[in-house]
Parts: structure tokens; C-alpha cells; sequence
């Protein structure tokens, strides 16, 4: 079964031909602007990620955290750092560069207010978790990813990511990122229900009640969604002046393009003369 689930767990994390990924931020910019414990989001390219942008209805498909320069030891002179740390299916949890996903449409969710000394723990966490791989016999839960368009109700496809009891689910899931703010009790997007008060002096006085959900129905999408995460545009951040960009209108392109290109009437004329 290892074996099966190994062979499907390569399959789907091969990246898909004739994919068009522009990256609008260069790594230099990508780099300056990360902080520790950054969520960084990815538009992935991938197999797998085809299920779960159409499971979660989202761009997103992937999540790792950047966890600084300074947090894994340190590298040759002549390599690139190790700053982020993921779960992925193939090769559990690791770190890789900045560069892997250089390529690819990113975006940074950033927690508010979280404490220095929580923003380490949460590092922490997930470094230490650094050579855990993941058990690949569970092939039913491979499986599900290789139809991804089977007709899901929108209320079940949460469901259906964490469907399963096998490691693929927690390795394919935002589990570990989930987990490391979840060890220092900070919210990512929690049910909210309201439960009126037992005060006689207050008949309309309620509480709000956040009651966390499982980590293994979290989704790469809820770090965009939640209101406890700020989204750090990295072209912006630091001032933007849209006078300073050179910008060209589809206009003027066209324009362009018509006075360089040569009058196909004109062209005839001149052979028809040329001919007399």
C-alpha cells in the first residue's frame, strides 16, 4: 500500500503543463517585507492544488510560514537561507527558500497583534516539527484528489479535505500552520455564537462564544478570510506612488503598433509602380 501511495502522492504533486503563472512581486521585495510567522499563501501549479481551489472555491492552495533567517541553521555562503517551513505530501515537513515559489502568485497574512514571545513559540512549533513524514498507506485518502470535479455541495466540501484519518489528510491540510497559532491560543477563523446571559438585571445582554474548529478543516483560503490575519501587500507597504510606474494603455499599444506597421495598400501601389 506504502508503495501505491507513494506513487499517487508523485503524481499529484507534479506540476500541471501549459500553466501561465506571473508573479507580480519580485523575491527581493517578497523578501524585505515577511516578518517571522507570516502566513505565506500560494497560488499553486500543481496536481493537487486543481481539487483544492475547487474544493475551498479559492485561489489559494498551498500554505507555508516563513520562519526568518535566523530561526534554522545557518547555510553555505553560497545558498539561499531556509526561511519557510511547510507540510507537503511528498516530502513531509521541511524547509525550502524563498525561491521555490518565486515563480508563483503569493500573498502575505499577517497575525495582528501577536505577541513577540508567542510569535516565537509559534516558529518554534513548526521547525521542530521539521523531518516528520507523512504515512502514504491511507491510499483512500489520496484517491479523492484524483477527481476533483465530482459534484460536491457546498456545505460538504470542508468536509470532504478533512475526510479521512490518515497522515495524507493533516499533510495536505493547513494542519501544522493551524496548530502552531493554536498552541498560543491565537484565533484564525472560529465559529462566533452568540449564548444569552444568566443575568436577572439583563434580559438582553449575550455573549459571544468562540468555539475553535478541528485543525484538520482548515484551509489555506481561511488565512485570507479571517479577521484576526491583515493581508500585506508588498508593492504598497512601504508607499506607493502610481505616478512613478511607466504605465502603457492597450490604447496606445494598438496605436503604436498601427503607425510602425506598413499600409498593406500602399505596399501594393509601390510594387504596381515599381512593376510599370
Amino acid at each position: 500500500m506504502s508503495t501505491v501511495g507513494n506513487l499517487l502522492a508523485n503524481y499529484l504533486t507534479k506540476p500541471l503543463k501549459k500553466t501561465t503563472h506571473i508573479a507580480p512581486i519580485n523575491q527581493e521585495t517578497l523578501r524585505a517585507t515577511l516578518q517571522p510567522g507570516d502566513v505565506l499563501l500560494v497560488d499553486g501549479n500543481t496536481r493537487l492544488s486543481v481539487p483544492i481551489k475547487y474544493l475551498t472555491q479559492s485561489t489559494w492552495s498551498h500554505a507555508a510560514m516563513y520562519v526568518g533567517e535566523d530561526a534554522l541553521p545557518a547555510r553555505e555562503s553560497w545558498q539561499m537561507p531556509l526561511v519557510l517551513v511547510e507540510a507537503d505530501l511528498k516530502y513531509g515537513v521541511h524547509a525550502i527558500t524563498l525561491a521555490h515559489y518565486a515563480h508563483l502568485n503569493t500573498r502575505i497574512c499577517r497575525p495582528v497583534g501577536l505577541l513577540e514571545e508567542d510569535r516565537k513559540r509559534v516558529v518554534d512549533f513548526v521547525v521542530e516539527r521539521i523531518g516528520h513524514h507523512y504515512d502514504l498507506k491511507n491510499i483512500l485518502d489520496l484517491g479523492r484528489y484524483l477527481f476533483p470535479f465530482a459534484p460536491v455541495p457546498t456545505r460538504l466540501r470542508r468536509r470532504l479535505l478533512a475526510l479521512g484519518s490518515g497522515d495524507p489528510t493533516r499533510a495536505i491540510c493547513s494542519t501544522l500552520i493551524a496548530q502552531a497559532f493554536y498552541s498560543v491560543s491565537y484565533p484564525i477563523l472560529p465559529d462566533i455564537k452568540r449564548e444569552w446571559m444568566d443575568d436577572p438585571e439583563c434580559a438582553d445582554c449575550y455573549a459571544e462564544i468562540y468555539h475553535i474548529r478541528h485543525h484538520s478543516l482548515y484551509t489555506p483560503r481561511d488565512f485570507d478570510i479571517s479577521p484576526f490575519f491583515d493581508i500585506i501587500k508588498p508593492s504598497i507597504v512601504n508607499g506607493f506612488n502610481y505616478r512613478s510606474i511607466n504605465l502603457k494603455t492597450s490604447h496606445e499599444t494598438s496605436q503604436r503598433t498601427a503607425e510602425t506597421s506598413p499600409d498593406p495598400q500602399n505596399s501594393a501601389s509601390k510594387q504596381k509602380h515599381s512593376a510599370s
